[in-house]
């Protein structure tokens, strides 16, 4: 299945960085307040897009290494990205927020109906965080890629198994492909650039998964320069 905006080309808005006046806050607009570098606010950039809610709910993009004071004093307190003000009210934590827009607003219905997909649906959210933790842990280690690696791209290949009525976690696509998609993303690029490992190698797929992803619209649309994402992460982990 397609976005449903095929082609949909958004006009990006710069990121507010201190120097910027904060939006008309709480005035009925719903603003995401992402970065478009941060995949876990990605996520909820994809899911907005899938939905087709670009003219529902607007990007703010924050500037991360210079944020402006107001978003920690006014918006949100924790002073993290994502965030969505809506209804005069403020919530974060991107696997919330995915489940908060799909269940909130209009558009294609991100979670099956059938409770064996959704049961688990709530085992692959489960697991993304141990998932994640994982991969960037072993990113500036020294030496090839370890057992606790390979061991968490198995567990990816072998979840893409367990439903053939598609390409993706819960056969069509889903909450739990774009939960994923920010960090293989990512991964992918840094695991071929820093340790040479190819993460699809001998995992069919993850490969035919990465390739369908990519078709999709709605997650092409935040797909970032790999260079650029290279860049932060050497920057982040001190890797040459």
């Amino acid at each position: 299945m397609a976005s449903t905006a095929p082609g949909f080309m958004e006009i990006l808005p710069p990121s507010l960085d201190s120097t910027a006046e904060p939006p008309n806050l709480f005035d009925g607009t719903t603003r995401l307040y992402t970065s478009y570098i941060c995949p876990y606010a990605q996520r909820t950039w994809i899911a907005r897009n899938y939905k087709g809610l670009q003219e529902k709910i607007k990007l703010v993009p924050i500037d991360l290494q210079n944020r402006p004071a107001w978003y920690k004093e006014k918006v949100y307190p924790p002073n993290k990205v994502p965030a969505l003000e809506h209804n005069n009210e403020v919530k974060g934590e991107s696997l919330d927020l995915i489940k908060y827009i799909d269940s909130n607003f209009e558009g294609p219905v991100l979670l099956p109906e059938d409770p064996a997909k959704r049961q688990f649906a709530e085992e692959l959210f489960a697991y993304s965080d141990s998932f994640i933790q994982v991969i960037f842990k072993a990113l500036p280690s020294k030496g090839d890629v370890d057992d606790t690696v390979v061991a968490a791209f198995d567990k990816v290949e072998d979840a893409l198994l367990k439903f053939d009525d598609g390409p993706f976690f819960l056969g069509q696509f889903s909450l739990v492909d774009i939960a994923y998609a920010p960090f293989i993303e990512r991964f992918q690029i840094f695991f071929s650039d820093i340790k040479g490992y190819d993460i699809t190698k001998g995992r069919p797929k993850l490969s035919l998964w990465i390739e369908e992803l990519n078709k999709i619209d709605a997650y092409a649309q935040t797909v970032r320069d790999p260079q650029e994402l290279l860049a932060v992460i050497k920057n982040k982990f001190g890797i040459a």
